[in-house]
């Protein structure tokens, strides 16, 4: 749990468009006993629609092959989780002081990280966020454009705020230095006031568990839609090849479609099965301990927060959370949320722990993930890296590098189709990480997102 929570930070630090104070994420934690919860900390609908005009303007994120619109502006901005969240997961489970899972963080962004070349490249996807304000880039772009692959980039007002929170503890997120930030954020625009800050709470909740080839697997429970989507697909299935996982993501996203935001529609639809599965953190240990967290920022709202150095989220502009528009949401309610760190133990005594990032896409990518494991048997690596597919509203998107009798199957399953040449970040980034009962560590980190396994 230490480890993930410093990853957490850190993440803030090397992945600042994906992870963020600003926002909020979702930790599934597996006890040593067997015992699993899921602790939310994901962002919440503001307290009251505000009568001033709302800041809140479209952008395009370019993936190559294809764009994604989002939205931008102080009035996208939901109340974030992320601070009072990872607090909330170390006093449940933490051990070491926090201040010390806090500094290596701190110490990254004062003193910098080699950017790398993924690193440079997600800032160009989502470049009309990280360059919307004069703020933005001077702390993303301070020179007039993103630095080169392998300078070194600092954030010395990021670095304050994680020195503030080590040297003071969560009262100051609450009370100190931060929270005047915050406020003075709140009072240029938007829907947010203090009093969202002083009403948020996290919530634990029990995971949307089933069996599945004699494995047990957790996902995220209601409210977030992740869990109950994947569920619901594995109940679809009627094979284990790409075609039948397509007609069953299909299957599902119809539903959903027809179904609206009522999750239990498709729960009583599907079933649960009994037979036949942003930035992401992925942690185990030889006693069997694991932690999923997975993290989203949205990608920013495009404004920082005084001096520190960081984004408020732009979740409320996020059409897959809140498809209605700019003020087409209900008042003080957690928001739904495709994120789904997940848990899954399998028959012989492994225990996967599994997650992704990647908007829309993160249901179809922990399905197909799991269901190369526990169905086909495949190694971790060859399951993380297989191929992927989404199907959307009718249309499937899918990478083109795999067999061509496969490949032809799929297009004429699918006659409005999209063929991707090459693995692409648009499919999530999804990594794994494992432990046998002997206590040997395995796993995989998703190249399509940089992501990279380590066994200490």
């Amino acid at each position: 749990m230490d480890a993930g929570l410093a990853a957490a930070w850190m993440a803030c630090v090397a992945e600042p468009v994906l992870a963020s104070p600003g926002g909020g994420g979702f930790a599934m934690l597996r006890a040593a006993d067997g015992a699993v919860a899921l602790h939310d900390f994901f962002a919440e609908t503001p307290l009251e629609k505000t009568d001033r005009d709302i800041d809140y303007r479209e952008v395009l994120a370019d993936f190559g092959t294809a764009t994604q619109a989002f939205h931008i502006g102080r009035g996208t901005s939901a109340t974030p989780g992320f601070v009072e969240g990872l607090y909330a997961v170390h006093a449940q489970a933490g051990s070491a002081p926090m201040a010390e899972l806090i500094a290596p963080a701190a110490k990254a962004a004062r003193e910098g990280l080699v950017l790398t070349r993924f690193q440079r490249f997600l800032a160009t996807v989502i470049a009309p966020i990280l360059l919307a304000s004069e703020d933005s880039r001077r702390v993303f772009a301070p020179e007039g454009d993103f630095p080169a692959v392998g300078h070194r980039v600092t954030n010395p007002g990021l670095a304050g705020f994680l020195d503030e929170l080590a040297a003071n503890g969560l009262e100051s997120y609450r009370a100190g230095g931060i929270r005047a930030a915050f406020e003075a954020e709140f009072a240029k625009g938007g829907h947010l006031t203090h009093g969202n800050l002083d009403a948020y709470r996290v919530e634990e909740r029990a995971p949307l568990s089933l069996a599945f080839e004699g494995a047990r697997v957790h996902l995220n429970p209601p409210p977030s839609a992740a869990g109950t989507l994947v569920a619901c697909a594995f109940a679809a299935l009627d094979d284990v090849d790409r075609v039948a996982a397509a007609r069953a993501l299909d299957a599902v996203d119809r539903a959903r479609r027809e179904a609206g935001s009522d999750l239990s529609r498709l729960l009583a639809r599907f079933g649960r099965p009994a037979y036949r599965g942003t930035t992401h953190i992925s942690v185990v240990d030889a006693e069997g301990r694991a932690c999923g967290m997975t993290l989203s920022n949205g990608e920013g709202n495009g404004e920082i927060v005084g001096e520190f150095g960081f984004m408020l989220n732009n979740m409320l502009g996020e059409e897959d959370l809140n498809p209605g528009g700019a003020l087409a949401w209900t008042e003080g309610v957690r928001l739904s949320s495709m994120m789904c760190p997940s848990v899954a133990e399998a028959p012989d005594g492994r225990i996967f722990v599994l997650g992704s990032g990647g908007s829309n896409r993160i249901r179809s990518t922990i399905f197909q993930v799991l269901l190369q494991l526990l169905a086909r048997g495949a190694e971790v690596e060859e399951a993380v890296n297989a191929p992927r597919l989404h199907v959307e509203a009718g249309q499937l998107d899918f990478e083109a590098f795999t067999e061509v009798v496969e490949e032809g199957a799929l297009r004429q399953a699918f006659p409005q189709h999209r063929a991707w040449p090459e693995p692409n970040l648009f499919f999530g980034g999804c990594h794994v990480a494992g432990v046998t009962p002997a206590g040997t560590f395995f796993g995989a980190g998703d190249h399509r997102r940089a992501g990279v396994f380590q066994a200490v």
